[in-house]
């Protein structure tokens, strides 16, 4: 491959974002649920660097100023929070609850899987930002001392997951209610698991962007409290 090409500082961008059109389109053609756009669009950028001998270094010269795009897309949420702004004054206490809830056990379960496995404080708070997004979950991994590339990695599977089960797990706990749906999913799949709720309606939606939004707060606060515990 032309060296002028791996050495692009847009490199990496371009490959990304071809990988993930690519990978929207086998998704619109099969529509099957395991086919997610982001996993597909992972495992393309990763045999391209692997056919191509790319290192990893190189790609993310590029790559990495999608990142900055994180922030605002995360902001952008709030508009069809604003559209269901009626429904969230009508239940403020429950949804923040729920949040409250959701995102205080997330952080416990974690505790929990760290004692019962033995892991370092390292790995342990490297998993505790697990259910938000990106943008927030690497600053708080970085500030806990965690591995920052491995919380990226249980992000994004957090959020592949929440994405691929949420209907299956709704079904099977018999979660009708549009707002418990879209704030489960909120809190425990952040921006990923909320493509889906997107897909389930516009309330399951714009709760899940809520939940993001609050759920973020509260593990930056919780986080360092949690983070003492082992």
């Amino acid at each position: 491959m032309n060296d002028f090409m791996i050495k692009s500082l847009f490199f990496g961008m371009v490959v990304s974002v071809l990988s993930y059109m690519a990978a929207s389109a086998i998704k619109k053609k099969w529509k099957h649920a395991a086919l997610n756009p982001l996993l597909i669009a992972i495992i393309i950028v990763i045999a391209i660097l692997k056919f191509c001998h790319i290192s990893y270094e190189t790609y993310n010269e590029g790559a990495r100023y999608l990142g900055y795009l994180l922030t605002p897309a995360t902001v952008c949420l709030a508009i069809p929070l604003y559209e269901q702004l009626n429904l969230l004054r009508k239940n403020a206490l429950a949804i923040i609850g729920g949040i409250f809830v959701g995102t205080a056990t997330g952080m416990a379960s974690i505790f929990a899987i760290a004692k019962i496995l033995h892991l370092s404080h390292a790995e342990y708070v490297t998993l505790l930002p697990k259910s938000v997004t990106t943008a927030i979950g690497l600053g708080i991994s970085e500030e806990l001392g965690g591995m920052v590339t491995i919380s990226v990695v249980v992000i994004i599977i957090t959020g592949i997951i929440g994405n691929l089960f949420a209907n299956v797990v709704c079904k099977v706990f018999r979660i009708q209610n549009p707002i418990a749906k879209g704030l489960a999913i909120g809190t425990s799949a952040h921006a990923i698991g909320t493509v889906k709720a997107f897909e389930m309606g516009e309330v399951e939606g714009a709760m899940s962007s809520l939940a993001i939004v609050i759920a973020g707060i509260l593990t930056v606060v919780g986080a360092p409290i949690f983070s003492h515990l082992l």
